[in-house]
């Protein structure tokens, strides 16, 4: 079974993001990128799934600019077969994403598509979802579990009241959640390794899908600092305190 593996490169969690002056987005300016924590997660289960049979190929597939190469390169040497990138300069929103990954998945017919559940730099949490609309598929979101036998994929996902298990006949899409899995550390060898694998760089046209941005962004800014924390003498000043200046109660 072939598994299609999204990843998606944004600046590194551990980096303090900055807004740009004018407010039209974040500076990106030297700034360290990553791949997407919830798409590493993904790699890691269907190189998992390999090891364990159920999985034959992994192909990663990112979009993006010519940089994105860097994190499809991460992916291979997490354990990814092959790579596609489908280059593009342009914004890149998630129904943009959505169509370009449902173009490769008609051209690859994956078993199974993983992938993260959002990108830590737009939040969005719609592409998975998006891509099961468009593709006609069933689909499994926040993953905290999945098996795959019998050509059935069974997810357990996080929900507000607990977990939920869900068989999902394939092909099929998962989008990961935090506690699926811990990502594998990267050796050095493998990430030789991953210089000699085939990566395929197609552009949005190659696969007939229009990418023109929908939405407009008006502005970015920073969230307002938060004040100073002070000190009350009693509970009865506190309850005062959080009803007629912070009314919150």
């Amino acid at each position: 079974m072939k598994v299609l593996v999204p990843v998606k490169r944004v600046v590194d969690y551990n980096v303090k993001v900055r807004v740009k002056s004018d407010g039209t987005g974040v500076d990106i300016a030297n700034v360290k990128m990553s791949m997407n924590p919830f798409d590493e997660i993904a790699v890691e289960e269907a190189v998992r799934l390999k090891e364990k049979g159920v999985v034959t190929e992994i192909v990663a597939v990112s979009c993006g600019v010519t940089q994105c190469q860097e994190t499809l390169r991460t992916a291979m040497a997490i354990g990814a077969d092959r790579a596609i990138l489908v280059e593009c300069a342009d914004e890149l929103q998630p129904l943009a994403v959505a169509k370009l990954l449902k173009a490769l998945v008609d051209k690859e017919q994956p078993g199974l598509v993983i992938l993260g559940k959002q990108a830590i730099d737009d939040d969005c949490n719609q592409t998975g979802q998006m891509l099961a609309a468009l593709t006609g598929l069933p689909q499994g979101t926040y993953a905290s579990k999945v098996e795959v036998a019998d050509g059935v994929a069974t997810v357990t996902r996080e929900v507000d009241g607990g977990l939920e298990t869900l068989k999902l006949k394939l092909p099929a899409i998962v989008t990961t959640d935090l506690r699926l899995n811990e990502p594998r550390y990267v050796t050095l060898p493998n990430i030789m390794k991953a210089k000699k694998k085939t990566l395929d760089v197609v552009k949005p046209a190659d696969l007939g899908v229009d990418v023109s941005p929908r939405i407009k962004t008006l502005k970015v800014s920073e969230p307002p600092k938060r004040g100073a924390g002070i000190k009350v003498p009693d509970v009865a000043t506190l309850v005062a305190k959080l009803k007629n200046e912070a009314k919150v109660v």
